[in-house]
């Protein structure tokens, strides 16, 4: 919301309501991913959303965009301990619409490392970051909460692709999120 917008206390409170609840339906990626949490995942999306992760890892739709979690290649990453670790998103609300740019680190154990001891702690062989990506989540406010309609996946890799997505973030229709 504008800053140099005159807006009553109620707005003010709902711009909150609003940023908290996107931060929840954001940071649920992560461990809905990790678990396989199919009937999560098809609440977080609208019916005919879109999701595409680059190259030919793409799907519309909620059942389809949730069936990916169900692919044995997933399950079996699961199993291995994959861990997606995502950083506090940005978000940019417009009424009911809203985009959030966020990063999203895929970690995965280290089966061939030294095992370290750390006190306290245990001893491990530590995780390695697989790779690091931009998101790009497009939302929409429904009778039953934000949902995602779009989600645009890229490994930040020096390309274009990746760094539109967080250059967006910065754009100054942006500037007053």
């Amino acid at each position: 919301m504008p800053t140099d917008v005159a807006t009553t206390i109620e707005d003010r409170l709902r711009a909150i309501e609003d940023r908290l609840e996107i931060y929840n339906l954001i940071a649920s990626h992560p461990p809905s991913s990790d678990t396989g949490a199919q009937s999560h995942i098809q609440t977080m999306f609208v019916d005919d959303a879109k999701l595409d992760l680059g190259g030919d890892k793409s799907a519309t739709g909620k059942g389809p965009i949730s069936d990916i979690v169900k692919r044995p290649s997933h399950q079996e990453a699961i199993k291995a301990g994959l861990a997606h670790f995502a950083g506090l998103p940005h978000v940019t609300i417009d009424g009911d619409r809203a985009v959030v740019t966020s990063y999203l680190q895929i970690l995965a154990p280290h089966p061939t490392a030294d095992v370290i001891e750390v006190p306290g702690h245990g001893a491990s062989r530590g995780y390695r970051i697989h790779r690091v990506g931009a998101n790009r989540w497009e939302l929409l406010r429904t009778p039953q909460g934000w949902k995602i309609e779009r989600r645009v996946y890229r490994t930040l890799d020096g390309s274009d692709p990746a760094l539109d997505i967080l250059r967006q973030a910065l754009a100054p229709s942006h500037a007053n999120a």
